[in-house]
């Protein structure tokens, strides 16, 4: 196992990474909720509209499994640092094209075609990008200590959340007509100067020692997806499993609070983002608490604890909403992300312990990716059409995440624990 000043590079490496790389997810997103609806689809009712801008934001959900299975073959059969400094790559190119992109009327329907095209190239280096990003910090990560590190990769993913929002925040406060003129456009195109830091930053880490040792004394299965299919076909459909509320409640608390509070609720777009903001900043410190708690007590009742909480906080959460008492908002985002934080703080580790070492970057990926469209990606579509058919009440939405954290429940409790598992 490498020294703890080489884990250390790895894991700040990994957790800068993923914040820029989750800062060109979520900008999409935002934009989704804010943005795209009017420029891009401007022919639609407000309602239909935003559907439609959410589904171009599910493309990119479908697209994650695709981009776990390629680039977990490559990550398993070449290497981990590889495949990350390929996915950054993917990911800022996207986004600042996305940033370039004519609307709907300067060229017509090509616009939202070209803005799908994008959306699916974004998923896919994300969803490369995960599995190499936890490996290389579970894998440098000394026993004992791996939730911890590899915990710090996923606090990446509220970091980028933060940013996405406070430079769309930023951006959204400058006189509407300008805003939808070219001040959208501006987060995206500061990608360019993320896109350089992450590749410098990512060029710098050393290859996994516990792939470099695995790959010198076996090459491994031919192709590592089929062998993850066939020896491990249950760890998948726990990972699978394990996703489904973790994915859907976080982007309720995030996307959908968005485009609900303004449009069904009357709410400031700025006071809804301010939610957010605060949410991804107590996260930063939550998901590693989780992550270390798991290293004492277990992958699973960390995870457990959180689903069960959220299943519990489904209607206080639409309740807190409805009031449109900003410290009451404010109170429900930050709970609620605080209870994703749970699930969210053990899962990297948990994931890539339910995996051996030449099929882990393709079994924890595959585990991961699949549930991303089925749970993620639809949970903001399968939420606006809900509101729409109750004539905006939130039950039918709360229902629909209780149904995904009993999924979870079951999924984790038939799971074994992995904290103290040799990799």
């Amino acid at each position: 196992m490498s020294d703890p000043n080489s884990t250390r590079r790895v894991v700040i490496a990994s957790f800068i990474g993923t914040t820029i790389e989750w800062y060109d997810f979520f900008l999409y997103g935002t934009a989704s909720a804010l943005v795209f609806n009017k420029l891009f689809f401007p022919n639609f009712d407000a309602l239909a509209g935003t559907m439609a801008a959410f589904a171009t934001y599910a493309v990119g959900f479908f697209a994650r499994p695709v981009g776990g299975i390629v680039f977990g073959h490559f990550g398993d059969k070449l290497g981990r640092k590889s495949m990350l400094v390929t996915t950054l790559m993917l990911m800022g190119v996207a986004t600042v094209l996305i940033g370039l992109l004519p609307t709907y009327a300067q060229i017509g329907v090509w616009a939202p075609i070209l803005l799908v095209l994008m959306r699916f190239i974004q998923g896919f280096g994300v969803g490369g990008e995960w599995g190499g990003a936890v490996l290389m910090a579970v894998e440098h990560g000394a026993a004992g200590r791996r939730g911890y590190y590899a915990s710090w990769v996923q606090a990446g993913v509220p970091v980028g959340l933060l940013l996405a929002n406070a430079v769309f925040k930023v951006a959204s406060s400058m006189e509407t007509q300008a805003f939808l003129s070219w001040g959208w456009r501006v987060p995206f195109l500061l990608g360019v100067l993320l896109l350089a830091v992450g590749m410098f930053i990512r060029l710098k880490i050393i290859e996994s020692p516990v792939f470099t040792q695995a790959k010198a004394e076996d090459e491994g299965p031919k192709v590592p997806i089929l062998a993850v299919i066939k020896e491990h076909p249950r760890n998948v459909l726990v990972a699978m499993g394990a996703r489904f509320a973790e994915n859907a409640f976080f982007y309720i608390f995030t996307v959908l609070v968005l485009s609900y509070g303004s449009q069904q609720l009357g709410m400031k777009n700025e006071d809804l983002l301010n939610a957010v903001l605060a949410g991804s900043a107590v996260q930063l410190v939550a998901i590693p608490f989780f992550g270390m708690l798991s290293d004492r007590f277990g992958r699973r009742p960390v995870y457990l604890g959180g689903a069960l909480f959220l299943l519990l906080f489904a209607f206080p959460f639409f309740w807190m909403i409805e009031t449109r008492q900003m410290g009451l908002v404010l109170a429900a985002v930050v709970i609620g992300l605080i209870g994703h934080a749970a699930m969210y703080g053990p899962q990297a580790a948990f994931f890539s312990e339910l995996f051996g070492t030449r099929v882990r970057y393709s079994g924890a990926s595959l585990g991961y990716q699949l549930a991303s469209p089925l749970a993620g990606g639809l949970a903001p579509l399968i939420a606006t059409a809900l509101l729409e058919k109750s004539g905006g009440k939130p039950w039918p939405v709360a229902v629909y995440l209780i149904a995904m954290a009993v999924i979870t429940l079951v999924s984790v409790w038939l799971a074994e624990e992995t904290n103290r598992k040799a990799l």
